[in-house]
């Protein structure tokens, strides 16, 4: 099977890993979504994610993080807003701010995958990939 959007699958791993309360979650590794993945951990979104190499296939082992009991999930939501059908952009002006301030927006632009708040700093636009909170 082929698939069409690997970033959704990558969030949807994550999702799905966070509500059965898993500690850690594999994901098939990208230049994409190993920068995803560090975007979350500088975030404080995961704890950590290392990058394992099996017979040439590179995975990302990624370690989630939940508050002192496993009760209270850090990651409350993730949501793909530009889908390969869809593509979503955003100009300089116009980044989404999610919930206000207290999600992040992951953005692809031209100088890297990064956040909603480090791309006004830069003041770039490009694609927003998906929505954390």
């Amino acid at each position: 099977m082929t698939m069409s959007d690997p970033i959704a699958d990558m969030l949807t791993r994550i999702r799905n890993a966070n509500t059965a309360k898993h500690d850690t979650v594999d994901i098939p590794a990208s230049k994409m979504k190993i920068a995803i993945a560090d975007i979350l951990v500088k975030e404080g979104y995961i704890k950590k994610y290392e990058i394992e190499e099996v017979e040439n296939c590179k995975t990302i082992h990624i370690t989630l993080k939940y508050g002192k009991d496993k009760n209270v999930k850090i990651i409350t939501g993730l949501k793909r807003i530009s889908k390969p059908g869809l593509r979503v952009y955003a100009s300089k002006e116009n980044l989404p701010k999610v919930l206000g301030g207290l999600g992040i927006a992951i953005i692809s632009t031209n100088k890297g995958v990064i956040t909603d708040k480090q791309a006004r700093e830069l003041n770039v636009g490009g694609e927003v990939l998906a929505f954390i909170w």
